[in-house]
């Protein structure tokens, strides 16, 4: 059922009015008229929001159509308003239409009514959906505009053929250059810091020659002296003639990203500065203990290297004897070596290497290197390692450091007195390597449990709070867990957890 055509009919001859209706109604223009005479009641009736369409006379006792009109495209600038009179003349009928009259319709001619009713109506849904379209775009480009400026991401166009670039509101205030200023190549060149513009003339030459697209960073000089950082993407539009190139971009400011990355790698270079501080603080608690350790196959050369003087010595020489002893000065050499280099890498700045590691060997090893620091203080040192334990994939240097960390920490809880330092490894039912340091020392509260792994926390008058905020960090690259726990009473645990490499390490 089609919807009928509201009507606000100026009118004050009630015949004229039902000869109007019906002429409408006879062309299939299903119609409701409302007939106002007055200026008050046209101005009451023009409230009414349902209203399609507006026909009036010219001359009315108490008001004129004019009039009307001027109101209409006050209130209602959106309503077709035709004039119907019989005394509407040509040059005062052209004269409504400037003003905003849609047509004008003779009563003697009542026959153009129908047809001007449709064709005003027409043109009317045609400009509604053209201000809807225009609106539209007005609001896609005001948000458009606003991401642009959120983001930090201005856009532009350049006309390859002709040099022509046009840019956003947002690449003018990312360029710090005047609205109103044509942008030009030379104008970018200009603006960009000069280290850069060579690049950057390479850059645009490449695209320019072969009118192809770039993706390009480069730095910005500002007139302040500040720097800027750009990252700028174009390519050639969809569907343009291939004879003309023109590319469509986006530049985008990336400063503060450039610049939170430089201060990721500012802190991960301040954290590794640390590391290397707590290894070397470590190693020189450890001084004593590695002097014990070297002695031994120094002393070992020793005596060799005077049992080998002796055999040869005898008359005849015992050569055979000389050979084994030289052997044994030999093997001595090659353990200092060895020891020397185990203890070196936690010295030295070197780079990361992960590597399929034997967690059980580097335990071992550790336990000698600190056997003697821990003998002084009457400390046992036990180790309860699965055999079966698998490999995992971890830098050397850095486990040691940890295992170190732990275990002098463990060392340093029991200096008051004798106790026992217990190192344990074993595999967890989902497949994870667990090493425990445990000790029977002092212990943690419960509030130092919650502050212990804080870079700068620590209890000892000494310390420099770094060594197990270092360690958990390791640990958590690796893609393990570090944590404490209370025992009750006395001592202490430290757990770590690190990925398995799911196959078992060959016996050594």
């Amino acid at each position: 059922m089609t919807t009928p055509l509201h009507i606000l009919l100026l009118e004050d001859d009630a015949s004229d009015a039902e000869l109007i209706q019906g002429l409408l109604e006879a062309e299939h223009i299903a119609c409701e008229v409302t007939r106002v005479q007055t200026r008050a009641e046209f101005v009451s009736a023009l409230k009414d929001t349902g209203i399609d369409l507006i026909l009036a006379d010219y001359t009315l006792p108490s008001f004129d159509g004019l009039s009307a009109l001027k109101l209409a495209m006050n209130e209602r600038p959106d309503l077709p308003f035709i004039f119907v009179s019989g005394t509407l003349g040509e040059e005062v009928a052209i004269e409504a239409v400037k003003i905003g009259a849609t047509d004008y319709v003779l009563k003697q001619r009542l026959s153009r009514l129908a047809p001007s009713v449709q064709r005003a109506l027409r043109d009317a849904r045609e400009r509604a959906e053209r201000k809807k379209a225009e609106e539209a775009l007005r609001q896609s480009e005001l948000y458009l505009a606003e991401a642009q400026r959120l983001s930090h991401t201005g856009s532009f166009g350049w006309d390859l053929a002709t040099g022509e670039i046009h840019w956003s509101d947002e690449t003018y205030r990312i360029f710090e250059c005047d609205p109103t200023t044509k942008p030009s190549v030379q104008m970018v060149i200009d603006r960009t810091h000069p280290d850069d513009r060579t690049y950057v003339r390479e850059v645009i030459d490449r695209a320019s020659t072969e009118r192809s697209g770039f993706n390009a960073e480069h730095r910005l000089l500002m007139p302040n002296g500040a720097v800027k950082y750009l990252k700028a993407v174009a390519h050639r539009a969809a569907g343009e003639d291939p004879e003309r190139a023109f590319l469509i971009g986006a530049v985008t400011d990336i400063t503060e990203r450039r610049r939170a990355e430089q201060e990721r790698e500012r802190l991960r270079e301040l954290e590794r500065e640390l590391a290397l501080i707590n290894r070397v603080s470590m190693m020189g608690e450890l001084a004593g203990s590695l002097a014990h350790e070297i002695k031994q196959p120094i002393a070992a050369v020793a005596i060799g290297a005077e049992a080998c003087l002796s055999w040869i010595g005898r008359e005849p020489p015992e050569l055979e004897q000389a050979r084994q002893a030289l052997a044994g000065i030999i093997n001595s050499a090659k353990r200092s070596a060895s020891i020397l280099d185990r203890n070196r890498s936690l010295y030295g700045r070197g780079t990361l290497r992960r590597e399929p590691i034997d967690l059980n060997e580097v335990i071992r090893e550790m336990v000698v290197m600190l056997r003697d620091t821990a003998s002084r203080h009457g400390i046992l040192v036990r180790s309860e390692l699965d055999p079966a334990l698998p490999t995992t994939t971890a830098d050397c240097v850095q486990l040691q450091q940890v295992l170190v960390n732990l275990m002098l920490n463990g060392i340093e809880a029991m200096t008051d007195g004798s106790g026992e330092l217990s190192v344990a490894s074993r595999r967890t039912d989902d497949g994870q390597l667990l090493i425990s340091v445990s000790d029977s020392g002092i212990g943690l509260s419960g509030e130092n449990l919650e502050h212990i792994f804080a870079a700068f926390f620590t209890t000892k008058p000494q310390g420099t709070g770094m060594g197990l905020s270092i360690s958990r960090r390791i640990i958590e690259s690796h893609g393990g867990r570090l944590w404490a726990s209370a025992h009750t009473g006395r001592g202490a645990t430290f757990q770590f957890t690190l990925p398995s490499d799911g196959s078992s390490p060959q016996s050594v």
